[in-house]
């Protein structure tokens, strides 16, 4: 596994958005970003192409997602509002590649940086 596999970044994602929503706090739009310090996703089309199907999926909402005619995944936009659904949160608990990518990150000692 690498830092930039799929399973990893959504759970960085939902991981840091679930402890958004039990503390309290606001969701740092940066923080979801593409190249930010907590997601290294490589570049632009790969995050899009995740942030698109976490939705898709129903793990996240809130996300507005802009369409562009030459672009082959929507653009996601006003992450403030991003927030995990009880799907995602049941997936980050319940499902065997979200504990995989945790196993990961602490072996890598990059586990997200939590509020």
């Amino acid at each position: 596994m690498a830092r930039n596999d799929y399973h990893v970044i959504v759970y960085q994602i939902l991981a840091y958005l679930y402890q958004c929503l039990k503390s309290g706090s606001d969701v740092d739009a940066k923080m979801l970003e593409y190249n930010s310090r907590l997601i290294k996703a490589g570049n632009e089309t790969y995050w899009n192409y995740i942030m698109w199907n976490m939705y898709q999926s129903g793990l996240i909402d809130g996300i507005v997602f802009g369409h562009l005619d030459n672009l082959r995944y929507p653009i996601p936009q006003q992450l403030e509002n991003c927030q995990i659904t009880p799907i995602g949160i049941e997936y980050l608990c319940d499902n065997s590649f979200m504990e995989k990518a945790k196993r990961f990150l602490k072996d890598v000692k990059e586990i997200t940086p939590f509020i």
